[in-house]
């Protein structure tokens, strides 16, 4: 029988990682992210796994990336700061290929800015916080039962893209508490790297399947020769600097995350078939959005709400089908305005697009979007 649950949310990612088969954690206090690290290190060496506490946030991302290339499904979270810290390795982690999970709940900056208060500033961050191309996959829970499934819905995705995925929680999902429905463990899907098939003699380490670009990940200490390294890299691993190589390298990386966006994204909807007005809202200021497009409707207002669960890749289509007849787009969120220009993007002047920020370190009250509505209407 499912068992029934009240926990905070950061409980719930630290749950949710054990219950998708995270064996290692290296982190580094945090506020408003610390619970996660306190819970992990109780929980994780009851089910025979690792807990490290490194000297900075730069050290526990180089850790955990050690452990999931020891064979490990591993994570870290952190904050604002300590995501800024780990941009180095994030990227490490993709040129490499090497799956992890990273959590940022999220809190105000720039610098060391609000510690105890809400934000939602890390949103381009996830995208483009380290250097070079690749593709990011980010999940935005948005209640307690997101963070226990959407944490194992990060690890699943990492181990079978082999790359960082990060969950992009924020201080107030991170702390409220709610109820969780745990389902049974044999019920819940979990998603394990794919190994070689081959000899170790035979195994090429960076050669991917044409089926979805993706190479199979052995494990060091189980026989198979394996470079790693942060330089451009052919087949073998080792650096090179071969224009047709490194053009193959970095397209793939891309490629193996665009081919499959249709079984990679989630979105939620409300209320979108007949609306003339759509509020797009992620994390937690979607809870108060949907609160005051239930408070819209109610006054004859034809407005709808659309959550992109996955940030990125941004639910490009599943927001363009909607659009039929919707003259303006609303995207409330705590930060200056950064999802707005995506949500630009997407829309492609379909509709006239409003953002509106909130960066005192408080939520949105619905009170406020409502009258957000109604200014646009």
């Amino acid at each position: 029988m499912p068992e029934i649950r009240f926990w905070q949310g950061n409980t719930a990612v630290a749950m949710g990682a054990i219950a998708a088969g995270c064996r290692f954690f290296g982190g580094y206090p945090i506020t408003p992210s610390s619970e996660i690290a306190e819970i992990m290190a109780v929980e994780l060496p009851k089910v025979g796994g690792k807990f490290i506490q490194m000297e900075d946030e730069i050290g526990s991302i180089a850790a955990v990336i050690g452990a999931s290339i020891a064979g490990y499904k591993a994570m870290t979270a952190t904050s604002g700061p300590g995501f800024s810290l780990k941009q180095e390795n994030i990227g490490f982690a993709y040129m490499t290929e090497v799956p992890i999970v990273v959590v940022n709940v999220m809190r105000g900056g720039p610098s060391t800015g609000l510690p105890t208060k809400v934000s939602q500033q890390d949103v381009m961050q996830a995208r483009w916080g380290t250097h070079g191309d690749h593709e990011t996959i980010a999940l935005a829970p948005a209640s307690v039962q997101e963070c226990y499934e959407l944490t194992i819905d990060a690890f699943n995705l990492s181990e079978r893209f082999r790359q960082p995925v990060i969950l992009l929680s924020d201080e107030v999902v991170g702390h409220m508490r709610e109820k969780v429905v745990i389902p049974e463990g044999e019920s819940i899907p979990i998603v394990n790297r794919k190994k070689p098939k081959v000899k170790p003699e035979d195994y090429i380490p960076y050669k991917p399947d044409p089926e979805d670009d993706i190479p199979p990940m052995a494990s060091f200490g189980d026989g198979y020769r394996w470079h790693v390294t942060g330089l451009t890299h052919n087949e073998w691993g080792f650096p090179t600097n071969d224009p047709d190589v490194t053009e193959s390298k970095i397209w793939r990386l891309v490629r193996k995350v665009d081919r499959f966006k249709g079984e990679i994204v989630k979105c939620d909807t409300y209320e979108t078939q007949d609306a003339d007005m759509i509020v797009v809202a992620y994390g937690s200021v979607s809870r108060t959005a949907l609160s005051a497009v239930r408070e819209a409707r109610s006054k004859g207002l034809k407005v709808g709400f659309f959550r992109p669960i996955t940030l990125w890749p941004f639910p490009v289509d599943e927001l363009k089908v909607l659009l039929d007849g919707v003259k303006a787009v609303l995207v409330p969120e705590l930060n200056c305005g950064q999802m707005v220009l995506e949500v630009q993007r997407a829309v492609e002047g379909r509709a006239k697009v409003f953002g509106k920020g909130l960066v005192n370190g408080d939520l949105f009250r619905p009170s406020e979007i409502f009258e957000f509505i109604k200014e646009v209407a």
